[in-house]
């Protein structure tokens, strides 16, 4: 049996909805004949078909973005907000409807995060709209008294974009279609093969918001095919991905001279100092280890703990560690889904195992649920006694894993962090703001949180990676989003004659 990311390939699908893609003007099935039967990963049952598409399929969406790159340029500033109000009102207009998609496919509880997820993509268009009104450039001060100098914002032309699965509804939203759309660039859009359900209805509510055809193109298909079309076709005049460092890597490469936004795998570490309140520490830091069964990319993946209140610490981890609640992602009842993908949860086995090769001790967890619908459901697991060279504080690990660390002072701590080359996100917990500015400053990480969870963000703060390691490029965020997708242009006139 072929299978694509852990999916079926059928050339008949039968007994659940097909979804298509958005080419041009035209709703199709692409080129190849092929579909991937998405099965939700909370309860094994098909959810539906999408198509499998080819590169042709990838070239032509590129050439319809081309066509329609006049269109949306040509568009003023408040047309462009105006248009991004409508796409907001369209999905706020079908808000339950998408979240149930979503819990459906992705696998996250209806009420405790897709409800939310749902929510963030409306106010990423409405943020969008708002923000590129107010977006001034500069009139510049010059040396020569008959000349004047200003400069502008111009759209970078067509953007290539290829999202990820853990959240393929408001990312895509926040991160580049919003922002795309305000700076008036056309797109073409691949998300992840398993969550591409709910990326057919996202294109949906553009549509019937007005989105002109072309200006946003769907391909879906797998990655070394369409993705690669699209990032190293020369009818992209930029790139915008987020996912993880080692296919960050390969994009950068294919991609090469193309202007780039990626955002990266993270390792984020959490660090909790004997001052800090342990009680605020404790749930914050598991907060962010099982929000969306800590698939994100600044989730809590390591702990590090100040050896005066490690055993105090550990005990509150373990108590949220056991509230946590798995089932039917429809139960109010329920606050962690499961896994998404099931070459996912073998990264999540393969550093367990690791972890207790060297040595380390599970307190709670440690592998996959039993007695629930799939294999997808994981354990929230707390580890202690881990080595400093485990796979779970080296690499990202992307699932509901949360190890702990010892450090005697600050020189250990530092000491551990670096054995990870990722730099997105970081926590500190504290209650003296000198150690507070110190560890903010010293971290090399795009973002630090003190007395927050590592994944706290609010979408019009700039995040990113850090210069120096493998967690990205460029910054994402309110208008510094806005200003990564278009052009700066200085103008100087001779006014003497």
């Amino acid at each position: 049996m072929k299978t694509i990311k852990g999916l079926k390939v059928t050339t008949a699908p039968s007994g659940a909805p097909v979804s298509r893609m958005r080419i041009g003007g035209r709703w199709e099935e692409g080129g190849s004949g092929e579909f991937l039967e998405i099965t939700s990963p909370a309860t094994g049952a098909v959810v539906g078909f999408v198509p499998l598409g080819t590169r042709a399929d990838a070239q032509r969406a590129i050439a319809a973005a081309q066509a329609a790159k006049p269109k949306i340029a040509g568009l003023s500033v408040w047309e462009r907000a105006k248009l991004c109000f409508a796409v907001a009102d369209v999905i706020e207009g079908r808000k339950e409807a998408l979240a149930r998609t979503l819990s459906l496919e992705q696998g996250k509880p209806y009420h405790a995060e897709a409800l939310g997820e749902a929510g963030a993509a409306v106010a990423a268009f409405r943020n969008a709209g708002e923000q590129i009104k107010w977006l001034e450039t500069a009139c510049f001060p010059v040396e020569d008294r008959n000349k004047r100098a200003f400069s502008f914002l111009q759209p970078k032309g067509v953007f290539g974009i290829v999202t990820p699965w853990n959240f393929p509804l408001a990312l895509p939203s926040i991160y580049y279609l919003a922002p795309g759309l305000a700076t008036g660039n056309a797109m073409v859009w691949v998300p992840a093969p398993t969550t591409s359900i709910i990326a057919e209805k996202l294109m949906e509510c553009l549509i019937e918001a007005g989105v002109p055809d072309g200006v946003v193109n769907l391909v879906i298909g797998d990655g070394p095919e369409v993705g690669d079309e699209v990032v190293s076709n020369p009818g992209t005049d930029a790139i915008a991905f987020t996912g993880s460092s080692e296919t960050g890597r390969v994009i950068a490469s294919r991609g090469a001279g193309k202007p780039l936004m990626v955002e990266l795998g993270g390792n984020g570490p959490t660090i909790v100092l004997a001052d800090a309140d342990l009680d605020t520490a404790a749930a914050r830091a598991a907060g962010g280890c099982f929000a969306n069964a800590g698939q994100i990319c600044t989730s809590t993946e390591r702990i590090l703990v100040a050896e005066a209140v490690h055993d105090a610490f550990v005990e509150k981890l373990v108590a949220a560690a056991r509230a946590v609640r798995m089932g039917d992602p429809f139960d109010p009842a329920t606050t962690m889904g499961p896994l998404n993908n099931e070459p996912n949860a073998q990264k999540v086995d393969a550093h367990l195992a690791d972890a207790r090769q060297r040595g380390a001790s599970i307190l709670v967890g440690g592998g996959r649920a039993e007695g629930l619908a799939t294999r997808l459901h994981y354990q929230p697991t707390v580890i202690a006694d881990l080595s400093p060279d485990s796979l779970l504080n080296v690499d990202e690990t992307f699932g509901p894993v949360v190890p702990v660390l010892r450090f005697r002072d600050e020189e250990e701590a530092h000491r551990i962090v670096s054995k990870s080359r990722l730099g997105l996100s970081a926590a500190v917990f504290t209650q003296t703001i000198r150690h507070a500015f110190r560890w903010a400053e010293a971290l090399k990480v795009g973002i630090v949180n003190v007395n927050e969870m590592s994944p706290y963000w609010e979408t019009h703060i700039p995040a990113g990676g850090a210069a120096g390691t493998a967690s990205g490029i460029g910054r994402t965020g309110g208008r510094h989003t806005l200003l990564e997708m278009s052009d700066l242009k200085t103008v100087t006139i001779d006014i003497s004659r």
